[in-house]
């Protein structure tokens, strides 16, 4: 595999160093030797002490507990999990047109657009973490992927006003058909324009203002260290190895707006909570993804703004031009840039990505890769975390955040992101759950 770094600027204080992914894959197989071992023992103890094995297969995990639950007692209005798991993650959007669906029964259900009140819309979007709800639309059911067309819902609520209720715990009918013809269409938060940016500018690698009003650059201790992206007024996704072992909210601020460093005179937003996802393993840096709840809410003016999240199953094809940013070296092993560069890079397939030349072994679903096979253009150390954005209808999209790769812009080894459209239960679970326990004003409008 030869030497593949993560794609995060070291610190001269020494408190972060960038390490080698050879270290891990080194040491990993007597790691694996001595812990397989181990394992071994302590599931034959358990075997024998207890007589039976306990599995999750094909039910509902709670978390990270052993304890399981029936798929059908999730998102059904009865919390069975300690920490109330199973009534999380009942709502999604999916498909490239936002199309609402709820989870009930044991499997995810389109709702029809009859009897759709704005109510219904502005309880989905709380339950997606969001504190705003823009408005819903009427699709043709004809018009959405195939896959979104089988099983169908109506929701025939009555509700007394200031009522709060939970969109998938509302009075439903199971449809093959919805009786209008439509479902319903979604919109949370206005996302993914860049409204303070003339596209006349060209030329050059050097971010204008406004270019990526969702960039921000995320500092620990006083230095660059990683970017970020914002997906609403006060949450940054970045990722899991930016702040693994570092997770304390003291040690970080963010800045938001900018495109040169240092930023003497620039205010900073300090953060309140960090969540890195609970299956990140930096010895293989799948699930590399973490979010950051800020303290107070940004205002966006057009050189601030959020990118939108992918919605579920949303595809993007192989080869698809997207853009990287960041503050990252220009060459791998150099300085951090002082100007916010940026770079156009294909999307490249997991098939192409695992090939034996490539990273044979080391993608998973969590990853995509994008860069050119030739090598000459790449994210690179101090680009960790930072948005791999692609552009489709005039609206943005976070594709990926920047994980890793073997040097930078070397032949054959692309740079490699998490996967957003792979982490949006985790995403969402995260966002909602917060709104749960401190929630904010909500409002309709953008």
């Amino acid at each position: 595999l030869g030497v593949p770094t993560i794609k995060i600027q070291p610190t001269e204080n020494g408190y972060i160093k960038e390490k080698p992914l050879k270290d891990y894959f080194l040491t990993y197989k007597k790691e694996l030797l001595v812990a397989g071992c181990l394992l071994f023992a302590l599931i034959l103890a358990i075997a024998i002490g207890v007589g039976v094995t306990y599995s999750c297969v094909g039910k509902f995990r709670c978390g990270t507990s052993s304890k399981c639950i029936r798929n059908s007692a999730q998102c059904d209005g009865v919390t069975d999990c300690d920490h109330g798991e199973d009534e999380f993650k009942c709502v999604r959007l999916s498909g490239k047109n936002s199309v609402l669906q709820i989870y009930s029964g044991g499997s995810w259900k389109t709702v029809c657009s009859e009897d759709w009140r704005d109510a219904f819309g502005s309880t989905a979007c709380r339950q997606l973490g969001y504190t705003k709800y823009v408005n819903s639309s009427s699709l043709p059911l004809s018009s959405i992927e195939q896959d979104f067309q089988k099983d169908l819902v109506s929701i025939n609520l009555n509700l007394p006003v200031g009522h709060t209720f939970k969109i998938h715990n509302a009075t439903h009918v199971s449809r093959t058909q919805c009786i209008s013809g439509k479902v319903t269409s979604l919109k949370c938060l206005e996302c993914g324009s860049r409204p303070q940016f003339s596209t006349r500018i060209v030329g050059g690698n050097e971010s204008s203002e406004g270019q990526f009003p969702w960039q921000v650059s995320l500092h620990f201790q006083r230095e660059h260290l990683c970017g970020g992206s914002i997906i609403t007024t006060q949450w940054i996704l970045t990722a899991a190895h930016c702040v693994y072992g570092f997770a304390s909210p003291s040690f970080w601020v963010v800045y938001v707006g900018i495109i040169d460093q240092p930023v003497p005179g620039v205010s900073s937003h300090a953060v309140l909570k960090i969540f890195y996802h609970w299956k990140y393993k930096p010895k293989a840096l799948d699930y590399d993804i973490a979010l950051m709840k800020l303290k107070t809410p940004l205002n966006f003016n057009g050189l601030v703004e959020p990118i939108c999240l992918p919605n579920y199953g949303e595809e993007f094809e192989d080869g698809e031009l997207c853009w990287i940013s960041g503050w990252g070296a220009t060459e791998d092993g150099g300085e951090a840039s002082m100007s916010m560069n940026y770079a156009r890079v294909p999307l490249i397939s997991n098939k192409v990505c695992s090939q034996p030349t490539v990273y044979q072994g080391y993608i998973t679903p969590r990853m995509i890769c994008a860069g050119y096979l030739e090598g000459g253009t790449d994210s690179c150390q101090g680009d960790s975390g930072g948005p791999l954005a692609c552009e489709d209808a005039s609206v943005w999209k976070l594709v990926g955040a920047t994980s890793w790769g073997q040097g930078c812009a070397e032949r054959n080894k692309p740079g490699v992101y998490t996967r957003i459209s792979q982490c949006l239960d985790w995403i969402h679970e995260q966002m909602e759950r917060e709104e749960a326990l401190h929630p904010t004003t909500f409002s309709n409008g953008t």
